[in-house]
């Protein structure tokens, strides 16, 4: 038995052992990181600074799609795929989407967490120690609920850290410089069109128990389609948002708070929600995630803060 499932198994005895008083904890922060979390970006955009919700967004949405094409080239199975004796805790094993490697959840506790570090390290520290925290934490799960191996969750952070450091020094190389963003953006679109093309024409594993397939590919592209939607909304919305409307944080305004949670609301009961049971219904799997989060980007980048822009007018 590998070593990478004889540590899961450890983990797995602890939470049998505790009566699963932990899974739950566990659990939630694992939920927290992509429920919650992939929000953070968008918020500060909206509201804290515009350049800075720039960079963040630039990192959690390439890196997502990074982490696509990585998980559909590899094709590692999941924890209790390659072992029977593996059965991860509570709804882990039906809310775990897509291939093992790398760990998406852990991937974006690291670019979103990451983010709130780097602008609060030398503000507050406490919260950037705590944002620390929270990353380890968040990849720690997904081995505890046994639904990623240790590799999965090591390369999953390794892998922010790297978008982070190249999102930044690509931030620093094209500041103020609007011709090179315009082809950068354009570069970004076309790449992310190859990358659909590249995995939806590979070959994968076909593998067969008892007549029944074990992995569905198919399946496992609904979150690359997810990931190359988000991020050409963001293209196109970076361009408009660059060119046309120059947005600017209203900091002064007494209600950007309560626009600021307004569009997170939306935001969510779109992704959750509604989004799900209309664009995703209609179109399908793969065509449905991708509008229905071009959608959702083109949302937070273009029209909230038109509408940002004109309710907190007065009040700037």
């Amino acid at each position: 038995m590998e070593i990478d499932i004889r540590y899961l198994l450890f983990l797995q005895n602890i939470r049998l052992s505790t009566g699963g008083v932990l899974d739950e904890i566990f659990n939630s922060i694992s939920k927290i990181a992509v429920d919650l979390m992939i929000f953070m970006p968008y918020i500060i955009f909206w509201c804290v600074n515009a350049k800075m919700g720039y960079q963040a967004m630039s990192a959690l949405l390439s890196g997502e799609v990074l982490n696509g094409i990585i998980k559909l080239t590899v094709c590692a199975y999941r924890p209790w795929i390659r072992s029977d004796q593996i059965e991860p805790a509570g709804d882990s094993k039906t809310a775990a989407t897509g291939y093992s490697f790398p760990s998406g959840h852990t991937l974006v506790a690291t670019l979103t967490y990451g983010y709130i570090y780097l602008f609060q390290k030398n503000k507050r520290k406490w919260l950037a120690v705590l944002c620390i925290i929270l990353i380890l934490l968040t990849g720690f799960s997904r081995n505890f609920l046994g639904v990623h191996t240790p590799q999965d969750v090591i390369v999953g952070l390794a892998e922010g850290v790297f978008v982070i450091w190249l999102v930044g020094v690509i931030r620093k190389k094209t500041e103020g410089k609007e011709k090179v963003l315009d082809w950068m953006t354009l570069g970004g679109i076309l790449l992310t069109i190859a990358a659909l093309i590249y995995v939806v024409n590979k070959p994968y594993p076909m593998d067969y128990v008892d007549g029944k397939l074990l992995v569905n590919p198919q399946t496992m592209m609904n979150d690359m389609f997810k990931a190359c939607g988000a991020f050409i909304g963001f293209c196109i919305g970076s361009y408009v948002e660059r060119h046309y409307l120059h947005f600017e944080v209203p900091v002064h305004a007494a209600n950007l708070p309560m626009m600021g949670f307004v569009g997170f609301l939306i935001m969510f009961a779109w992704k959750e929600f509604l989004g799900p049971a209309t664009v995703v219904a209609w179109f399908g799997g793969h065509w449905g995630n991708f509008i229905c989060r071009l959608l959702m980007i083109l949302f937070a980048v273009i029209l909230w803060p038109i509408i940002i822009k004109r309710e907190c007018k007065e009040q700037h």
